[in-house]
């Protein structure tokens, strides 16, 4: 049986991929897409390079052969060896194209930001167990917080009493990650909750990237020359404009959000978060405040233009329906604020 994979490079092009199975081994393979190579003849060197490579081929052992393989002087534009290991793996292992699913897209009324992180784990249970279609979801919350990731420490992140005189609230999410100091109205946060098979056959590194493609593209089009920076941060020339976090569920789901300042408070943000300077060094930056560039600042848009853009924009890539919560997932999310994300044994789980 013929195997098909396809894998939009982030930022590049189109890799397809076909092939046969030979008693556990790679045979007729034929690469083909919209990327660009040089010399002509490198084609036949990558389809070679991955002939009879075994079906359990990890991406980084398919990308090595192909590099190993290819002619003196070889150019690759729009796609890489990596790219490739990809696409054969997505064929590999059976995995969806966003359109094969009818998404939804939900834009929620202001609730607390622990209710929101409380509502990004109900929907994905849901997803996982089949209770719900992929759905895209807008948060939109009724005050400031600081949220910090699954593994973060509170003492290292955040400074309490700053937190306190501004009203915030400190949240702990189920995702890894980074702290963020979030004002209503001053950030763009939103979450897809999808199932497995939608990333499957990609590393953590790779669906970053492709469940934030579609972004990137709206960006570009409002004129901010947005790229990815590995693993998860969503940048521009002028600066980072948001980050990503994941969690899979045992269930198989994937939770992936992100968060993107609109019109960021540089000296609320460096007051209550203990940004070091090791961390800071990392970015190739000594201010915070330098650090990251608004949305606002790039585009001189509203922030409701700005996500009815990116709204237009996934609808044209992928479709989607807008949709509702129920009052039933809605009072499951307070349930889980009240028994889980509230309580101090969760939000101080690394004191």
């Amino acid at each position: 049986m013929t195997q098909h994979g396809e894998y939009k490079v982030p930022g590049g092009k189109l890799v397809v991929v076909d092939f046969d199975l030979d008693d556990g081994f790679i045979a007729g393979f034929r690469l083909s897409g919209d990327f660009f190579l040089e010399p002509d003849d490198a084609l036949e060197h990558i389809n070679a390079a991955v002939n009879g490579l075994g079906s359990d081929a990890t991406i980084e052992q398919i990308a090595s052969a192909i590099q190993h393989r290819l002619p003196a002087g070889a150019q690759m534009l729009g796609v890489t060896p990596e790219a490739i290991g990809v696409a054969i793996r997505r064929a590999l292992t059976g995995a969806a194209q966003w359109r094969d699913y009818d998404w939804e897209i939900l834009r929620t009324r202001p609730i607390s930001p622990m209710a929101n992180a409380a509502l990004d784990e109900v929907l994905t249970a849901e997803v996982g167990r089949g209770e719900r279609g992929p759905t895209l979801r807008i948060w939109e919350w009724d005050r400031p917080a600081v949220i910090i990731g699954s593994f973060q420490s509170v003492r290292n992140e955040v400074d309490e009493e700053q937190l306190a005189a501004r009203g915030a609230q400190l949240v702990r999410r189920i995702s890894g990650g980074g702290a963020m100091y979030m004002e209503p109205e001053a950030s763009i946060t939103y979450a897809i909750y999808a199932p497995g098979e939608l990333v499957q056959g990609m590393g953590f590194g790779e669906s970053y990237a492709f469940l934030d493609e579609w972004v990137l593209e709206a960006l570009r089009s409002l004129g901010i020359d947005a790229s990815y920076q590995p693993l998860n941060d969503i940048t521009s020339p002028h600066g980072k404009i948001g980050g990503a976090a994941q969690k899979r569920l045992a269930s198989g789901a994937v939770l992936h959000h992100v968060t993107m300042a609109y019109d960021m408070d540089a000296q609320a943000m460096t007051q209550v978060l203990r940004i070091g300077r090791e961390k800071l060094s990392d970015k190739g930056t000594t201010s915070a405040q330098k650090r990251v560039d608004p949305l606002r600042s790039q585009t001189g848009l509203p922030r409701e233009e700005i996500i009815q853009h990116m709204l237009e924009v996934f609808v044209q890539r992928h479709g989607g329906e807008a949709g509702e919560l129920t009052d039933a997932e809605y009072a499951e999310a307070e349930d889980l604020v009240a028994t889980k994300f509230s309580t101090e044994e969760w939000i101080r789980r690394v004191p």
